[in-house]
């Protein structure tokens, strides 16, 4: 039984909605089938499922509305039927037959009930069919990669009411996909699933179906309901973790909780501690730059998930050299897959260390966790990986033939650029050409310059004041020579990057705003350059560009090259804060929240560069991520610039300067705020031209707020 194309509806038109649990994710059109493409069922990098799709009596049911649930743990498509011919003859008019999907994942397993309600005046039986396929590609084939072997599909098994697909992998790894059902299936082949329901009139019938790589043998009710229990206890205690922030504004409500459930959604929870995932569906793994920017975006509200990005980060350094994984001994990771492709490093992403700027990231997360957080432990308990990654850093520069942070790929499997933009175009000269590795990125300096002064601090606050005074030199010979060659007096800017011989690529890019956030410039040239940010040039209306829009490869539809990554846009708001802009920082986070209203609240990976329209939305970049760990994150660090917060754990204090609350929101509540082992709730409101905050209830503990400049 085929499935009829109905005029004017082609499947890939439909929006995708996501689903991700653990080392499992799905992506599906609005009807819920799957249709290959970057569709799929995926565990561990692989696809399990490459096609589902939902027939009645031969036709594919009208799309009535789709969502995820509001804790993202439950898929459910409204359908009904379209005019069908039943079996013995009796016709069904459209829109009798109500058919609702729920679908969930939990422990690796796709659950999913289907619901028939028959709404008409007649008893009828429905044809229902179910046509599905496995391809077993691995992510980077998915990706477009191709490769020039593969593995054996092994013969399909099928029993009364169960069919299992496999692959035997060319890593001596079975991968299998077990699809079972509730009911037999009238005919049941190695791709499709045949059911006649009987549905009387006001009545219903209940399909249920699992795909996993097991067979459970039972496929009931009472199974679809525990897994959705547990799936969603699981996820309301990530989202019960740490402070809250609300307003009375509705709008803006839904956006900070649909960012804070985003986050959870791509939270996995290791042996190590709770590790955001990068994003869906490309990502939906362990990176280090993606996990630790995260954990810096939302420090302030829930440090536990910086710790657990720290504790996998130090477990997962590398210990030796390899020029295919770009690993040298003190590096931190960059990227790590599960895939088969992987596995035999046909890509070298299997713990691949590919990133310039993780490393010196992560030296920054570990200082302004124990900075906020006032716990020692889990620095002291990655201390020695905390050294060896400052080795690697100061090793690094020492070796550079330019004397800064620099990278070139080891081999020409390796990434060509290794800061985050890290698409192969991101990185040239004025005139529009490459420069030659290594290459030095502004923004990465500025890391390493704060990695410094953070390893300076720790050492301080461990009585090892020689180290101290070691690093507190170095950040500052650092921010010396970044000043010096970086700052380029004719462009009265920061260069992007300095190429391989030391000359400089003279391009204004949103780089120099990660300086601002690492507390490199002076006032002076922070001022000229926040006014730069700000400037037609590079603001769109909708964020900061990449790129500005006078230069050469600038276009607005690129990956990094004139896009707005709302991550992006945020490090910068929160440079701005840095010197005093909270009211900047205001109007940028205003920007990224109305972005979001056009994106029904869900913040994408990236979005196009083009200016601001009145009446018209920003521009969807077509292969974005959705969601994406950075980009729900930047809610809460542009929050956190507006209102001028910090936190000091060791001395329990909050520390509130100069306040801002973007337009329209007149007061802000945050709850459960954590100072040291205390937490408290404060009040922000407006008052006239003034942020006015109010500390409104001391839950525990001692804890002492200063206001001012």
């Amino acid at each position: 039984m085929s499935i009829a194309e109905e005029p004017g509806e082609k499947p890939g038109l439909l929006p995708r909605l996501t689903l991700k649990e653990s080392n499992s994710f799905l992506l599906a059109d609005a009807l819920g089938d799957i249709h290959g493409g970057s569709d799929g069922f995926f565990t561990n990098d692989t696809r399990l499922i490459s096609q589902l799709s939902l027939a009645i009596a031969g036709r594919r049911p009208s799309l009535l509305g789709a969502a995820i649930s509001q804790d993202n743990t439950l898929f459910t498509a409204h359908l009904s039927n379209r005019p069908l011919m039943a079996p013995g003859e009796l016709a069904i008019p459209p829109g009798v037959i109500y058919v609702e999907r729920e679908r969930l994942l939990w422990q690796d397993r796709m659950y999913e009930r289907i619901q028939l309600t028959n709404f008409g005046e007649h008893d009828v039986e429905v044809a229902l069919a179910l046509s599905f396929a496995a391809d077993f590609a691995d992510i980077f084939e998915v990706q477009g990669q191709v490769r020039k072997q593969r593995g054996t599909l092994l013969p399909p098994e099928v029993d009364s009411n169960c069919v299992s697909l496999a692959y035997n992998g060319r890593d001596g790894i079975v991968r299998r996909a077990c699809i079972e059902f509730s009911l037999l299936p009238q005919a049941l082949t190695h791709q499709q699933a045949q059911f006649v329901l009987a549905v009387p009139k006001g009545g219903l019938r209940r399909l249920f179906l699992e795909i996993g790589a097991n067979r459970v043998g039972v496929i009931s009710s009472e199974r679809f309901r525990r897994a959705a229990q547990l799936a969603g206890d699981s996820m309301g205690q990530r989202l019960r973790q740490g402070a809250t922030v609300t307003s009375p504004a509705r709008l803006f409500n839904q956006w900070l909780d649909r960012s804070r459930s985003d986050l959870a959604l791509l939270t996995t929870p290791l042996a190590t501690g709770p590790y955001p995932y990068a994003g869906i569906p490309w990502f939906a793994t362990q990176f280090g730059r993606d996990a630790i920017i995260t954990a810096l975006q939302t420090l302030w509200i829930n440090p536990r998930l910086a710790a657990g990005v720290l504790n996998f980060l130090a477990s997962t350094q590398a210990r030796e050299e390899s020029a295919f994984r770009d690993a040298q001994p003190g590096k931190i990771m960059h990227e790590t897959r599960r895939g088969e492709m992987a596995a035999l490093q046909e890509v070298p992403f299997g713990l691949y260390y590919g990133g310039v700027d993780t490393t010196p990231l992560f030296i920054m997360l570990a200082g302004a966790y124990e900075g906020h957080t006032g716990d020692r432990s889990v620095v002291d308990g990655i201390w020695q990986p905390l050294l060896n990654a400052m080795d690697w850093v100061e090793r690094r520069m020492a070796q550079s033939p330019i004397g800064f942070l620099d990278y070139a790929r080891g081999e020409r499997t390796g990434l060509v650029n290794q800061s985050w933009k890290d698409s192969h175009d991101s990185m040239f000269h004025a005139d529009g050409t490459f420069p030659a590795p290594p290459v030095a990125v502004a923004e990465v300096q500025g890391y390493a310059f704060a990695a410094l002064r953070a390893m300076a601090d720790l050492a301080g606050h461990r009585g090892m004041s020689d180290a101290q005074e070691r690093w507190q030199n170095a950040a500052e010979g650092l921010r010396f020579a970044i000043e010096e060659r970086f700052w380029i007096p004719g462009m009265n800017y920061y260069a992007i990057a300095l190429d391989g011989q030391g000359d400089p690529c003279q391009v204004y890019a949103s780089d120099a705003g990660h300086l601002l956030y690492c507390g490199v410039p002076n006032e002076e040239r922070a001022a000229i350059v926040t006014a730069q940010l700000l400037s037609h040039r590079f603001c769109s209306g909708w964020g900061i560009r990449t790129l500005a829009s006078d230069q050469p490869r600038f276009n607005p539809m690129s990956y990094h090259n004139g896009s707005v990554w709302p991550h992006d846009t945020s490090i910068c708001a929160a440079g701005m804060a840095r010197y005093g802009a909270h009211g900047s920082a205001a109007d940028l986070l205003n920007q990224i929240f109305e972005t979001a209203i056009h994106f029904n609240m869900r913040l994408p990976e990236l979005y196009c560069g083009f200016p601001r329209v009145a009446g018209q939305g920003p521009v969807p970049y077509p292969v974005a991520c959705l969601p994406q760990a950075w980009a729900a994150g930047a809610a809460f660090l542009l929050l956190q610039a507006c209102l001028g917060l910090s936190v000091d754990g060791r001395s329990k204090t909050v520390h509130i300067t100069r306040p801002a609350l973007p337009p329209g929101i007149e007061v802000l509540h945050v709850t459960d705020l954590a100072v040291g082992d205390a937490t408290i709730d404060l009040e922000f409101r407006k008052s006239g031209e003034e942020v006015l905050v109010v500390p409104t209830k001391h839950i525990q503990g001692e804890v002492h707020v200063l206001t001012g400049a």
